[in-house]
């Protein structure tokens, strides 16, 4: 019975039980800087800061582009993420001047942890895991909520009160200045970027994604002007019970999304895909925000090297992996674009690599392709000719695909 990637990844979800701390109606601590803004019911939907249980320095707690590079395991991460407690109240998404949505742009503008305190209908309680944003833990109500005041970060301050610059522009402004993908986001969600009657709080989910998406077709407008690599090349990067390959092949741009979950929860082995060619994509990726978030830090990096290629990238999530949202494929595809790559004479060669590497065999990628199976087409190579060297160990001959 086929399922699809969205009912798969909330059978995981729902079935995780997190931890956290046992809290009361009332707690004193810190906020990371961070916000969170839900999607349900919009226009008015439940948004509110997330605090930590801690006086002190807390930034990192919500600073995904840190982990990786810092070489924190899933349960660290997972165990930093779940003291955080999110308090909510209903906010209409068009009100961005109100005292409410005002407090959650000063946290979300801030340039580090805030002193807080907040009470709450109820005891905070349960966890959220999802495949699109970071895990958190309990959540209650909102009755009140105090913070300290807080000195903004410059660069986000200039683009708050400059109410004549577009929200992409923000976005584009902000990243060349080294400000990190997620408190772009964070400015971007609680309506502080953009043209002053435009601006809107946007669901945490979807600013993501519009920021993956903005980056990455400025990055793209520039990397179509770049010469062509000339021959294969492939990345590599494992962490947080992921692999990821990223294939360079000589083309113009085009790109492919594969990702594999393999006895997360028992047998499985499930593959889902998506796919671009050069004119883009039309229609929101059936794979979901994955699918941008790769696609940003491919750009990206085929940007800061100044080349233009075709991408094709393979993930395998093993047992053991937990739903952590999108930031996890962005910084692994990201620390990806930083390794060293190795260099083939053809696409062949660089599957047979590959394949020592992956849990999968890699005719099923083959097969369920569609950037790779026109590639084989193009060289007139045929997948079963491909799948007897690959049962041989032994690899295509140079002429026999890009």
């Amino acid at each position: 019975m086929h399922i699809g990637k969205g009912a798969y990844l909330k059978a995981i979800t729902s079935s995780r039980i997190g931890s956290s701390r046992i809290l009361e109606k009332t707690m004193e601590g810190s906020t990371p800087p961070s916000v969170f803004v839900g999607s349900w019911n919009y226009p008015k939907v439940y948004a509110g800061p997330l605090i930590a249980p801690v006086r002190e320095e807390c930034g990192i707690m919500d600073t995904p582009e840190a982990w990786i590079p810092s070489g924190w395991s899933q349960e660290e991460i997972l165990a930093c993420r779940l003291d955080l407690v999110r308090g909510k109240r209903i906010h209409d998404v068009n009100r961005v001047n109100g005292p409410d949505a005002c407090s959650l742009q000063e946290i979300a503008l801030s340039a580090g942890s805030i002193e807080s305190q907040a009470s709450f209908s109820e005891r905070p309680a349960g966890t959220s895991f999802s495949e699109e944003h970071t895990p958190f833990g309990p959540s209650a109500h909102l009755l009140e909520f105090e913070a300290a005041s807080s000195r903004f970060e410059p660069h986000l301050e200039r683009c708050y009160y400059d109410c004549d610059l577009p929200a992409s522009e923000a976005i584009l402004q902000l990243h060349r200045d080294g400000v990190p993908f997620s408190s772009i986001q964070k400015a971007l969600s609680v309506g502080s970027l953009g043209k002053g009657g435009k601006r809107r709080m946007v669901p945490t989910r979807w600013s993501i994604t519009a920021c993956d998406t903005t980056l990455a077709d400025r990055f793209l407008s520039r990397v179509r002007q770049n010469n062509l690599v000339d021959t294969v090349r492939v990345h590599e990067f494992a962490s947080l019970n992921n692999h990821y390959a990223v294939i360079l092949i000589p083309t113009p741009w085009q790109y492919e999304w594969m990702e594999a979950f393999l006895h997360i929860r028992g047998n499985e082995e499930l593959l889902f895909s998506d796919h671009e060619e050069f004119r883009g994509k039309k229609g929101y990726s059936c794979v979901g925000g994955c699918y941008y978030s790769c696609k940003m830090a491919v750009l990206e990096g085929l940007m800061r090297v100044g080349i233009q290629a075709g991408a094709i990238v393979l993930r395998e999530a093993r047992k053991g992996y937990i739903p952590m949202g999108v930031f996890n494929v962005r910084e692994n595809v990201r620390q990806a674009m930083l390794q060293p790559y190795r260099e083939f004479e053809d696409l062949g060669s660089a599957l047979a690599d590959i394949s020592g590497r992956m849990t999968l065999p890699m005719e099923r990628f083959v097969n369920e392709s569609t950037l790779l199976r026109s590639q084989f087409r193009a060289r007139q190579t045929t997948l079963d000719a491909f799948s007897r060297k690959e049962e041989n160990g032994t690899r295509l001959q140079p002429d026999a695909c890009v």
